[in-house]
């Protein structure tokens, strides 16, 4: 996992405009234009909190595998953990791994209450979430879905 480049844009501009990865996120589907601009924020996220969203690649290989890390949700409920990968890295511990190690490394910088969102119906990324010790914390309806609210206290 690393901090994002604009290196990092080409696999950034097809991973956020996949509607398989997507699809699920807050926001949805990104265009190329729009996956630039939160590259630059990304950037800068780090820049100015020490912490953000990765590019999380494959050890052995070094392909890239999707996205995870921290966001400030723009609905004011705090930093939000996420993770975005491929759908062929479903099953294989990637998200599990990438998401541990991103809720461990905010705790370490200082982040008391780390909070993720799924869909009630994304049961594979409501497993995750629970896998790696983050709990139920509430729910709340966005755009017709009822959204789950896990948190983590460090």
């Amino acid at each position: 996992m690393i901090p994002p480049g604009k290196e990092n844009l080409p696999d950034l501009v097809r991973l956020k405009g996949d509607e398989r990865v997507f699809g699920w996120m807050l926001h949805g589907v990104r265009s190329a234009e729009r996956a630039a601009e939160e590259l630059e924020d990304d950037i800068d996220f780090w820049e100015v909190r020490g912490y953000g969203t990765w590019c999380v690649f494959e050890r052995e290989s070094g392909a890239f595998l999707g996205i995870c890390g921290f966001m400030e949700r723009p609905d004011g409920r705090g930093v939000a953990l996420r993770y975005a990968l491929w759908p062929e890295c479903r099953g294989k511990g990637y998200a599990r791994e990438a998401a541990r190690a991103s809720l461990a490394f905010g705790h370490r910088t200082g982040l008391k209450r780390i909070i993720a969102v799924a869909r009630d119906e994304n049961v594979a990324s409501r497993a995750v979430l629970t896998d790696i010790g983050m709990t139920l914390a509430g729910e709340f309806r966005n755009q017709g879905h009822r959204m789950l609210l896990f948190e983590s206290r460090g």
